[in-house]
């Protein structure tokens, strides 16, 4: 089971991936200092394992690129712009 995707968008800056690594392993110091030992491992262990995953087997896919589809110029018409106007007199041009 994993629990960070590596390939989500957000993960390809550097600086996002350093700081939930950061994040994890300062909270734990936090949580050992306060004297929670318990929680210092879990936090350690979710450094430890967004290290993991986010540095050690990080291989970024390159974004997905779709064909950019162009509406026809008869489509922006519309069916209105086909039919016929009628002049003032009431018959169609």
């Amino acid at each position: 089971m994993q629990l960070i995707d590596p390939n989500h968008p957000a993960y390809r800056r550097l600086w996002v991936r350093v700081a939930i690594v950061a994040v994890c392993f300062g909270w734990a110091v936090v949580e050992f200092v306060t004297g929670d030992p318990f929680w210092g491992v879990l936090a350690g262990g979710a450094g430890a394992y967004s290290f993991y995953i986010l540095f050690w087997t990080f291989k970024p896919q390159p974004p997905a690129t779709e064909p950019v589809v162009q509406p026809d110029a008869e489509e922006e018409e519309g069916p209105a712009a086909t039919a016929e106007k009628p002049s003032k007199d009431g018959q169609a041009e």
